[in-house]
């Protein structure tokens, strides 16, 4: 029977590499404590070493798309604000001119 594939996290993968690199742990240590196979290790380290430089790259890959996001979410905030001032703008003079102005 075959078994069921597991996922890992991406923090899970990167903390194994680790490991395994730095030699805190043997790689039949880490093998064995994660049950992993040595293709998959293998595919993980290889990972690491095509990927790794952009941690240095100036943010997470798509960072520019999240950035342009929350920019678009910021101006679509910033126009719903100015559209509620005028609106209060408005009802303030609606007010004012309807109020007695005797004074009391």
């Amino acid at each position: 029977m075959r078994r069921k594939q597991r996922t890992f996290t991406p923090e899970f993968k990167f903390q194994v590499v680790m490991d395994y690199l730095t030699g805190k742990k043997r790689r039949v240590e880490v093998l064995r404590e994660h049950e992993l196979n040595d293709g998959t290790l293998d595919r993980w380290i290889k990972q690491f070493e095509e990927k790794g430089h952009q941690v240095f790259a100036g943010g997470e890959p798509g960072a520019e798309s999240a950035q342009a996001q929350r920019i678009a979410e910021l101006e679509r905030l910033v126009g719903r604000q100015a559209l509620e001032i005028e609106v209060l703008k408005k009802a303030s003079s609606i007010l004012t001119s309807l109020s007695p102005r005797s004074g009391r």
